[in-house]
C-alpha cells in the first residue's frame, strides 16, 4: 500500500501564449514572496528575449525568475534535463526560506516531466515491436482503442498512435502504459496544484495580435540579425522557433517584410490552440476520492490582480502552514 504523499503542493500555472501567466505571476508576488519557475522551452535560449516575451529586466529584479537564459541558441535543451534542474531550483528555493517555488509555463512536456516524472520504456524486443506495429495498423480505429481498453482499463482514448502505443508497451511489458506512468509519477518532484488560465479565443487572438505587433516594434527582426551575425546557423534550435523562422523566412527572401506580421500571427495562434488542446487532455488531476486538489480553471478576462487576488486565498486555504499565507 502506498503511503502518504509528503512531498509540498506546489502552484502551476499554465495557458496558452499570451493568456496572461506572467502577469498574474507578477501579481502574486505582490501578496507573497515568490520565486517563479519558467516552464518554457523558449525562454532557456540566451540572447532571444523579444520573440520569446521573456520577462524584461525590471520584472526580473522584483520577481526572481529561474529556467530563463539557461543555454546558448543552436544548443538542445530536453524535458528529462528540465526536470532535473527544475528539481534542484526547487529543492534550494525551499532549503533557502523565505520563497515559495510557483511553476509558470505553456510547454506541457516540460510540467509534466516534472510533475509526473519521466517514463522511460523497458528495451523491447525489435521483431515483436515491428510485428505489433503491422498488426495494428491493420485494425480500424475503433477495433485498435477496443483492444487498447482491454490491455489498459485505464486508457482514455487519444487516436489512433496513442491506442497503438497502450497496446505495444502492455504486449511487450506485461503491465499496462498507465502502470509505467503511475511508476513514473511516484518518482515526480512535486505535487502539483494546476491552475489553468483560459480565456475566449477572440480575446486571445486580440491579446495575440497585439504581441506580435509589440514584439515587432520592440526590434525582434534585429534580434535575430545579431544571433545570425554572431554565427548562430538560420535553423538552429531556438531560431526554429514561432516568430523567428519567420524573420529568418523575411531575411532569407522567402516571405516579404509585408506578410511577416500575419505570418507570425498565424504561426502563433495555431501554436496557442495546440497549448490550450495539450492542457484542456493531457493534464492529470487526482482520482476519485482523492483529497488533492484538482485542476482549477479561471477566466484569465479578468485583471490580474484579482486573478492572483483568488489564487492567494485559495492557496493559503489549501496550506495552511504554507509561506503563502496572507500577511497580517
Amino acid at each position: 500500500m502506498v503511503g502518504p504523499d509528503t512531498r509540498h503542493l506546489t502552484p502551476v500555472l499554465v495557458g496558452p501564449t499570451g493568456v496572461g501567466k506572467t502577469a498574474v505571476a507578477v501579481s502574486l508576488a505582490a501578496l507573497t514572496p515568490i520565486t517563479v519557475i519558467s516552464a518554457d522551452a523558449r525562454q532557456v535560449y540566451r540572447g532571444l528575449d523579444i520573440g520569446t516575451a521573456k520577462p524584461d529586466r525590471e520584472t526580473r529584479a522584483r520577481v526572481p525568475h529561474r529556467g530563463l537564459d539557461l543555454v546558448s541558441p543552436g544548443e538542445r535543451y530536453s524535458a528529462g534535463r528540465f526536470a532535473r534542474d527544475a528539481g534542484g531550483w526547487i529543492a534550494e528555493i525551499r532549503a533557502s526560506g523565505g520563497h515559495e517555488p510557483i511553476v509558470v509555463g505553456g510547454t506541457g512536456l516540460y510540467i509534466r516531466a516534472l510533475a509526473e516524472g519521466l517514463f522511460r520504456e523497458p528495451p523491447f524486443d525489435q521483431e515483436r515491436r515491428v510485428q505489433l506495429r503491422d498488426w495494428s495498423a491493420s485494425l480500424e480505429g475503433a477495433d485498435l482503442a477496443r483492444w487498447a481498453g482491454r490491455l489498459d482499463p485505464r486508457f482514455l482514448g487519444g487516436g489512433r498512435q496513442r491506442a497503438a502505443r497502450a497496446i505495444e508497451v502492455a504486449l511487450l511489458t506485461g503491465h499496462a502504459l498507465s502502470w509505467w506512468q503511475r511508476e513514473a509519477r511516484e518518482s515526480g518532484t512535486l505535487r502539483p496544484w494546476y491552475i489553468h488560465l483560459t480565456v475566449p479565443r477572440e480575446v486571445l487572438h486580440r491579446r495575440l495580435g497585439a504581441r506580435v505587433d509589440q514584439m515587432l516594434a520592440g526590434g525582434l527582426v534585429a534580434e535575430v540579425q545579431r544571433q545570425l551575425a554572431a554565427g548562430i546557423a538560420p535553423d538552429a534550435a531556438g531560431l526554429d522557433g514561432i516568430g523567428y523562422r519567420e524573420v529568418v523566412a523575411m531575411l532569407n527572401g522567402q516571405l516579404s517584410e509585408s506578410a511577416l506580421r500575419d505570418a507570425i500571427l498565424v504561426s502563433t495562434r495555431r501554436y496557442a490552440k495546440r497549448q490550450d488542446t495539450w492542457f484542456r487532455t493531457q493534464l492529470r488531476g487526482p482520482g476519485a476520492g482523492s483529497q488533492e486538489p484538482g485542476i482549477w480553471s479561471l477566466d484569465a478576462t479578468e485583471r490580474p490582480e484579482l486573478l492572483a487576488g483568488r489564487i492567494h486565498e485559495r492557496w493559503s486555504s489549501l496550506t495552511p502552514d504554507s509561506r503563502l499565507q496572507v500577511p497580517r
